[in-house]
C-alpha cells in the first residue's frame, strides 16, 4: 500500500521493498529512471528522504516524485519499465530488492516490476511493467541485459558433487551457497541450535542416559509439548497398524499389486491358509487383494561395523472388511534356512521383533530414496538448473520459483550436518552416511521422472491406478486429487504464454534448461542426469513441459509432505519404526523372543532422545501452504486469475480430505493442503 506524505507535488509514487534476506539492507545511494510507452524518460532520480534511513532490510519506502522530475512522461500514460542502479557508498552497500511499484497519482494506475535479486553496484538494471516473456519476444533493448543475467547467474550457481569420491554419478547440488538462496532472517535456523533449544524446553536431557528396563520404561520418555507421545506407540505390535504404515506414512511408495509370487519368496499355501480367509494364493491373486512390498534395492548396502540391514520382502492380504494385514515376511532376498518366512502364526514377540527389522530397512529406504534421494536432491537439480538456465522474466521460472524456496540452504544443510562423517544419518542409521550415499546412487539409476515422476503413471507400474483396488491406501486417494489440480493449474497457466507450438520451439532459454536436465551429469560440464523428461532434452509440445512442470510442483510440495512430516510420528517410538536395530535378526521362526530379547535390539536412551529431536525439527512445518506464496514471483493478472483458481482448487482439496479424514481411523491428516508447504523448506 502506498503513503500519502509530504508537501511535493508530483504525479507519480515510488514504492520499493526490500528483501528480509540477512544482509539486504543498503546504506547506498540508488538512483532510477521512469520511462512510458512512448519510450520517453525522467532524468536520474535520487531516491532519498530526509531524516529517514531509507531501504532497510524488510522495509517498504515510498517517495513521491516531483512533477518537474517526471514532467517529460505522458501525464496520463503508463510506466513501461524502470531503470534503477546504486552506488557503493556506505559501509554496508549490498542490496537485495523485492520489487518496484509505480503509481500514476492521476489515473490511479499501479505499475509492478518484480526485481527479487541483489543488485550490484554501479550496474544499471532495467525491468518492464510485470516483467513476463519469453526470450523470443523480449523487448529489445532488454534482450542483452536478460542474457547477461543468466550468465551472471551462471557464475553463481556452480555446480558439483558433494558424495565422497567413492560414491561417484551422485546427485548434482551446488557448490557453493549463492547469496540468492540464503534463509531470510526469519527463517534462518541451525539445526544445532535448535536440537539444543527443543531438548532443553523438554526437560528430559538428565533423564536420557542407560539403557530401557521395559517396553513401558520408554512411554516415559515423552514431555509435551516439546515431545508428545506418538499415537503410534500404541499399536506397534498391531498387524493393522503394521499393514497402515506402507499406505499412508512415510513410505507409502513402495507397495505394489502382486501378479505372481516371486520364487525368491518360496511361500505356500499350507504356510498362510489360516491367514486368507479360506482363498488360496492364487485367488486372492485373482481378486487383487494380494499386495508385495520388495526391498531388494538394499542388498549388499555398506553397513556400520557390527550392525545389519535387511533387504526383506513381505506379503500383504486384503481381508473380507477391506482390511490389509500382513501375511507374510522374509528378510533377506535368498530363501534358505537361516532366512525363513516368518507369519503372524509365529511367537508373538518373534513376529514383533520380524516387523520390527522390516521397518529397519524400511527407514532405510525412506530416509535415502523417498525422503532426500527423490524429493530434496532430485529437486535441488531442477532448481540449479531453473536459476542457470530461465531468467526471472520467464513465465516457466515464474510458476516454479515458489517451490524452490529455502531448498538449496536446506539441502546444504542436510549434507553438511546430517549425512555427513559422524552427523545424525552416521549416528542413528543401521547403514551409515556411507550406506545413505551408495542407496542414493543406488536409486537414482533407474529412476524416471515420466514414471517414478509421474503419479499417475507411478500407480500403473505398481498395479494401484484403479481405486476400487487397495481400499484404504490413503496416500494415493488424497494425492491424486492434488496432483489433478496441480496439472491443470499448470495447464492454465503455461496456455497462456505458449499459444503455438512454435513458441516452444523457438524459446532457447527453455531449451537449454531441458538440454541440462537430460545431459549426462557431470558437474563440470553441465547435466543434471535425469531420466525420463519427455522429449529427452527437446520440448517440441506444451503437453511435455506441462507434465515436467508439474511433477515439480507435486514432488517440490505434496510428495515431500507426504514422506517428511509423518516421521516424528513414526520414528519417534523406536519399536514401531527403528531407525537402529543392535544385534541381528531372528533366523528361526519358531523361536521364542522375550521382551529383553526385544529391549537389548533397540537404541538406548540418549539414542532414542537423538532421533525424537530430529524427527520433531523435521516434522514440523514453517512456511505457507500450498498456492499461498511467500514470495509473489507471479505478477500478471492473467496469470494471477489462474493462480486465484488453483487456490480454489486447492481450498476445495482441503475440504474434501476433511470430510473424508471424519470416517478414517485413524485420520490421514498429511495431504490436507493446510499441512502442505509449497516447497521443501525443512
Amino acid at each position: 500500500m502506498f503513503s500519502f506524505f509530504g508537501l511535493v507535488e508530483s504525479d507519480y509514487i515510488i514504492e520499493i521493498k526490500t528483501g528480509d534476506t540477512v544482509g539486504a539492507g543498503t546504506n547506498a545511494n540508488v538512483w532510477i529512471v521512469l520511462y512510458d510507452e512512448t519510450g520517453k524518460s525522467t532524468s536520474a532520480i535520487k531516491l532519498d528522504q530526509t531524516l529517514k534511513n531509507n531501504f532497510e532490510r524488510g522495509s517498504n519506502d515510498v517517495f513521491q516524485i516531483s512533477k518537474s522530475q517526471t514532467s517529460d512522461l505522458k501525464k496520463d500514460g503508463q510506466i513501461a519499465r524502470v531503470e534503477f542502479w546504486r552506488d557503493d557508498h556506505g559501509s554496508s552497500s549490498d542490496w537485495y530488492v523485492d520489487k518496484i511499484e509505480v503509481q500514476n497519482k492521476a489515473t490511479k494506475s499501479l505499475f509492478v516490476f518484480p526485481v527479487y535479486r541483489w543488485v550490484k553496484a554501479n550496474y544499471h538494471y532495467k525491468i518492464k511493467h510485470l516483467d513476463t516473456s519469453l526470450p523470443q519476444q523480449e523487448h529489445e533493448d532488454l534482450k542483452e541485459p536478460r542474457k547477461y543475467f543468466l550468465e551472471e547467474k551462471k557464475k553463481n550457481y556452480v555446480l558439483d558433487q558433494k558424495f565422497p569420491k567413492e560414491f561417484p554419478n551422485c546427485p548434482i547440488q551446488v557448490k557453493e551457497l549463492p547469496l540468492d538462496e540464503q534463509f531470510s532472517f526469519n527463517d534462518k535456523f541451525s539445526l544445532a541450535a535448535l536440537t539444543l533449544g527443543l531438548k532443553v524446553s523438554s526437560k528430559i536431557v538428565n533423564f536420557t542416559s542407560g539403557d530401557w528396563k521395559s517396553i513401558g520404561d520408554i512411554a516415559t520418555i515423552y514431555a509435551p509439548p516439546a515431545f508428545p507421545k506418538p499415537e503410534r506407540a500404541s499399536f506397534w505390535t498391531d498387524d493393522l497398524s503394521f499393514a497402515r504404515q506402507r499406505l499412508a506414512s512415510v513410505n507409502h511408495s513402495v507397495i505394489r499389486l502382486v501378479t505372481h509370487i516371486p520364487d525368491k519368496l518360496p511361500v505356500t499355501d499350507d504356510l498362510v491358509q489360516p491367514l486368507l480367509g479360506g482363498l488360496t494364493l492364487k485367488e486372492a491373486i485373482h481378486q487383487k487383494r494380494l499386495f508385495i512390498c520388495d526391498l531388494q534395492i538394499l542388498e549388499d548396502l555398506p553397513v556400520k561395523q557390527g550392525r545389519v540391514l535387511c533387504s526383506p520382502i513381505a506379503l500383504f492380504f486384503e481381508d473380507m472388511s477391506g482390511q490389509l494385514r500382513p501375511i507374510a515376511i522374509q528378510l533377506f532376498q535368498k530363501p534358505g534356512k537361516e532366512n525363513p518366512i516368518f507369519t503372524p502364526l509365529c511367537p508373538s514377540l518373534t513376529w514383533a521383533l520380524v516387523k520390527m527389522w522390516y521397518n529397519n530397512a524400511d527407514s532405510a529406504h525412506h530416509q535415502a530414496l523417498t525422503h532426500l534421494g527423490f524429493t530434496h536432491l532430485l529437486i535441488e537439480s531442477f532448481s540449479l538448473a531453473t536459476q542457470r538456465h530461465l531468467s526471472h522474466s520467464h513465465p516457466v521460472y515464474k510458476i516454479l520459483a515458489p517451490h524452490f524456496l529455502n531448498l538449496v540452504a536446506i539441502n546444504n544443510l542436510a549434507v553438511s550436518e546430517l549425512v555427513s562423517d559422524g552427523g545424525w544419518v552416521d549416528k542413528t542409521m543401521n547403514y551409515g552416511n556411507k550406506g545413505m550415499y551408495a542407496l542414493v546412487v543406488k536409486g537414482y539409476k533407474d529412476w524416471r521422472l515420466d514414471i517414478d515422476g509421474t503419479l499417475p503413471e507411478e500407480l500403473k507400474r505398481r498395479g494401484l491406478d484403479d481405486f476400487n483396488v487397495l481400499p484404504g491406501y490413503h496416500f494415493r486417494d488424497d494425492a491424486i486429487l492434488l496432483y489433478n489440480a496441480i496439472n491443470k493449474y499448470v495447464h492454465d497457466y503455461l496456455k497462456l504464454y505458449y499459444t503455438t507450438p512454435e513458441l516452444i520451439n523457438t524459446d532457447h532459454e527453455l531449451q537449454n534448461w531441458a538440454q541440462e536436465l537430460v545431459k549426462e551429469r557431470n558437474f563440470a560440464q553441465g547435466g543434471m542426469g535425469i531420466k525420463g523428461i519427455p522429449g529427452n532434452g527437446t520440448i517440441s509440445y506444451v503437453e511435455q513441459l506441462q507434465q515436467i512442470v508439474t511433477s515439480i510442483i507435486f514432488i517440490s510440495s505434496v510428495a515431500h509432505a507426504a514422506t517428511n512430516f509423518p516421521q516424528y510420528e513414526e520414528y519417534a517410538f523406536p519399536p514401531n519404526y527403528p531407525a537402529t536395530l543392535l544385534g541381528k535378526p531372528p533366523t528361526d521362526a519358531k523361536a521364542v523372543i522375550s521382551e529383553e530379547d526385544i529391549l537389548k535390539s533397540l537404541p538406548n536412551k540418549e539414542m532414542t532422545l537423538e532421533i525424537m529431536t530430529m524427527t520433531k525439527i523435521l516434522s514440523t512445518k514453517g512456511t505457507k501452504s500450498l498456492g499461498d506464496f511467500e514470495v509473489q514471483y507471479i505478477v500478471d493478472p492473467k496469470a494471477l486469475a489462474v493462480v486465484e483458481g488453483f487456490k480454489k482448487d486447492v481450498a476445495d482439496i482441503s475440504q474434501t480430505i476433511k470430510a473424508r479424514n471424519k470416517e478414517r481411523v485413524p485420520k490421514y491428516k498429511y495431504l490436507d493442503p493446510e499441512f502442505i508447504p509449497n516447497s521443501i523448506s525443512i
